[in-house]
């Protein structure tokens, strides 16, 4: 019975302080983040800066992004955690996952995709739903 209630009272405690308003949203309206990291086949700054460039010209400004950045990896970062193997990550926050899908079905984006083939060796893509504030 007293385990019971060391089980119980933080689940009450959590549902009377509103969990669902801290809870990761799943909802269609829910912001969508769109992190994506490419390691180039030429490692060079001049690859990296170029590759940049047709990020830009491609996939900036589209409708529905709330977010958009994209650099090269942070070389002078040595914390022990830091991932090292991409040379260029992009980030790009949607209103929604379905303005994320739009974006990857957009003209702009196949674009993209056909002005940088055989550039990068690995693509990773990390997508998320985000909390809003």
């Amino acid at each position: 019975m007293v385990k019971s209630l060391y089980i119980a009272l933080p689940v009450l405690f959590c549902l009377a302080l509103g969990y669902p308003s801290f809870a990761v949203s799943k909802k269609a309206d829910a912001p969508y983040a769109h992190m994506v990291f490419f390691t180039l086949k030429d490692h060079s700054k001049e690859s990296v800066d170029a590759f940049i460039a047709t990020c830009d010209k491609y996939l900036s400004k589209h409708e529905g992004t709330k977010y958009y950045s994209v650099g090269a990896r942070a070389e002078d970062s040595n914390e022990d955690v830091s991932v090292k193997d991409f040379d260029v990550a992009l980030h790009a926050v949607f209103e929604s996952k379905q303005a994320c899908n739009n974006y990857l079905k957009s003209e702009r984006h196949d674009g993209f995709l056909a002005a940088t083939k055989g550039q990068f060796e690995k693509v990773r893509v990390f997508d998320s739903y985000l909390v809003k504030p």
